[in-house]
């Protein structure tokens, strides 16, 4: 069953334009510092200047997954259980308005099979997850992010 027509992700629109319809599997939390990542939250720049936490849920630890992370021109992927991390973590820098920052989980086929993208500009997550066997996300979660001295705007 995929997600409801009211969860957050489809309401922002994260469902559509970056990841087709997919089913929560396990629980993904995100936290910068002590603030946890919800669905929809506001974030300025100098919260998320180091890389998040992560904790992801699940009963069998041979799982392995890889955690993308797309903003604009950013992207991390990380197997978060070993700690390869493929792309080093670059903190969302919108020069204007606000940003969505969109974090997806997914599950791998088995270890070292995803491999780093040639380039952040333009990434796209589908082919990411198409071009390294991965399928739809397993969980996902988005916020928002504005520089420190903005003051809300358009969405990009």
């Amino acid at each position: 069953m995929s997600l409801s027509p009211r969860d957050p992700l489809v309401l922002a629109r994260v469902v559509g334009d970056v990841v087709d319809p997919f089913m929560r599997l396990i629980s993904l939390t995100v936290n910068y510092g002590q603030r946890q990542v919800t669905n929809g939250l506001d974030l300025r720049t100098s919260q998320v200047l180091n890389k998040p936490t992560v904790e992801i849920g699940g009963d069998d630890l041979r799982n392995l997954y890889t955690l993308m992370c797309q903003v604009q021109a950013t992207l991390t992927s990380e197997n978060i259980s070993i700690g390869n991390e493929l792309v080093h973590y670059e903190n969302p820098c919108p020069n204007s308005g606000i940003h969505r920052v969109a974090l997806m989980l997914s599950r791998q086929l088995r270890r070292q099979t995803v491999y780093a993208p040639e380039w952040r500009q333009r990434f796209n997550t589908r082919a990411f997850a198409e071009n390294n066997n991965l399928g739809l996300p397993v969980a996902a979660v988005f916020f928002n992010c504005q520089r420190d001295n903005g003051c809300g705007g358009r969405r990009t």
